[in-house]
């Protein structure tokens, strides 16, 4: 169950967008640009995001896309059965075709439990959560430094 790059891009992009200002659409070119994605990748993801309800988007000279209202309420795990399928959670992690209970693979009864907790998880968090805690300074959704993003406040320590 490790994320594909598609759904590691389409969380950033949401979490970034739920930073900005509510309502204020931010253009795919300036998403890419902050996260270091390739704009045409990102713009497809976006279209995904926006036919799965969870953007608006706009065109135009003032286009772009924000997060529908209650978006912020979104948890990753909403997210990527969106992009993922809704059987994401259900394949074997080794890949066999059919495992369970009754025609387990060798780790099946190892890594249910850990599946359990990681979807559990997953439910938690909502897009609110993770906005908050990137523009608290303390953590990051991209590899540059937070000195260098703008709105971005640096905790004192």
């Amino acid at each position: 169950m490790i994320l594909s790059r598609t759904s590691q891009y389409a969380i950033q992009a949401l979490i970034y967008v739920a930073t900005q200002p509510a309502g204020e659409p931010i253009l795919n070119r300036k998403i890419a640009e902050h996260l270091s994605v390739p704009t045409a990748y990102l713009a497809k993801i976006m279209q995904i995001l926006c036919k799965g309800s969870l953007l608006y988007s706009f065109r135009g000279r003032q286009g772009g896309f924000c997060l529908r209202e209650g978006g912020g309420k979104t948890d990753l795990m909403q997210i990527l059965v969106l992009i993922e399928g809704v059987g994401f959670t259900e394949n074997c992690v080794l890949g066999l075709k059919v495992c369970s209970e009754a025609t387990a693979c060798p780790v099946h009864s190892k890594w249910l439990p850990i599946k359990e907790k990681i979807v559990h998880l997953l439910h938690e968090q909502t897009l609110e959560k993770l906005a908050q805690a990137v523009k608290s300074g303390k953590y990051r959704i991209t590899d540059l430094p937070a000195a260098i993003m703008p709105g971005v406040e640096m905790p004192d320590a």
